[in-house]
């Protein structure tokens, strides 16, 4: 073959692998998307553990423990002293209550 035949063959080639290429990643976007809209959704779980140095660090017991937690754990601590306290759910529980009622 010539250079010529050779660089048209290779610009030939590098087309059609392109157009593989993209196809291909057509075909795995179809396909995240499928495992996307089929994944379940887990329930929102409240935080149980709380550091008291940085109320925003929060555990919700389940998986591994965090390392400030583990930490303070490490130095003879209750897991106890790190519970969340119980909110009130009701919002009536909450208000006064009303004078005549």
């Amino acid at each position: 073959m010539t250079v010529d035949e050779l660089w048209s063959l290779h610009i030939e080639v590098s087309k059609l692998l392109q157009q593989k290429i993209r196809q291909e990643k057509l075909r795995l976007d179809d396909r995240l998307r499928q495992l996307v809209s089929a994944s379940r959704l887990y329930p929102l779980v409240s935080p149980k553990y709380q550091n008291p140095d940085q109320p925003s660090q929060t555990w919700t017991g389940r998986g591994k423990q965090p390392r400030w937690l583990a930490a303070q754990l490490k130095l003879g601590k209750h897991i106890d002293d790190f519970k969340v306290p119980p909110r009130i759910e009701s919002r009536d529980a909450a208000r006064p209550p009303q004078p005549g009622r």
